[in-house]
């Protein structure tokens, strides 16, 4: 299943410097793995925001919960995620 995924992020800004860096390093770590395992394929950055737009390609909303459940920047989050269906229009459609 693909899923389209906001994800807006706001960190505080009395955070610990060195918990703040520690945790952006394993948000790094753990999603360039799950970009690597083919699990988000998809992931830009939105101009002039802390935000992205991903595409995940995951077998159900279990998968795709507890993937972004586990994101170490997930309590400083603020996500919107929109199931996706291909559209009948689209050139690449097998037919």
């Amino acid at each position: 299943m693909l899923f389209a995924v906001k994800m807006d992020v706001a960190l505080p800004l009395d955070m610990d410097p060195d918990e703040r860096a520690d945790t952006l390093v394993r948000e790094k770590t753990y999603s360039q793995e799950l970009q690597r395992s083919g699990k988000w394929p998809h992931i830009w950055r939105l101009v002039g925001q802390y935000s992205n737009l991903s595409i995940f390609d995951v077998a159900d909303n279990a998968e795709l919960h507890d993937l972004l459940w586990n994101l170490p920047l997930f309590r400083f989050m603020t996500i919107e995620v929109t199931a996706l269906a291909a559209h009948p229009s689209d050139i690449a459609l097998p037919r």
